[in-house]
């Protein structure tokens, strides 16, 4: 996938409050959806499309642990948030250089 279309996906998932608080509370350590669905004060359905939404963005794993093939354990993956992180830091660079050649403009008009 190009880097700006795994951006794209990266923020559309991260657009939704609830999305980046499982973002939050997986940051903390891996969780069953469950246990997510009870924090968030969400209902089954509801956490499983934000999960769902998460795990095709690329921004969450989901794995099956062995005791049990009904349980679903949610963990971040970092690698979607090296796109991001990229832009952000582009975007930084390029406000800080206009930023920096408005006050150098205001400077020589004084």
């Amino acid at each position: 996938m190009p880097a700006a279309a795994a951006l794209d996906r990266t923020l559309a998932a991260l657009a939704d409050p609830y999305r980046r608080r499982v973002v939050d509370l997986l940051a903390e350590r891996p969780r069953a959806a469950g246990e997510l669905a009870r924090a968030l004060d969400l209902s089954a359905p509801a956490m499983s499309r934000h999960l769902k939404t998460l795990r095709e963005s690329g921004l969450v794993e989901e794995s099956h642990p062995t005791f049990d093939a009904r349980v679903r354990i949610y963990a971040l993956r970092p690698e979607p948030m090296v796109h991001l992180i990229r832009w952000l830091e582009e975007a930084e660079r390029l406000w800080s250089e206009q930023l920096a050649a408005f006050k150098a403009h205001l400077e020589r008009g004084q």
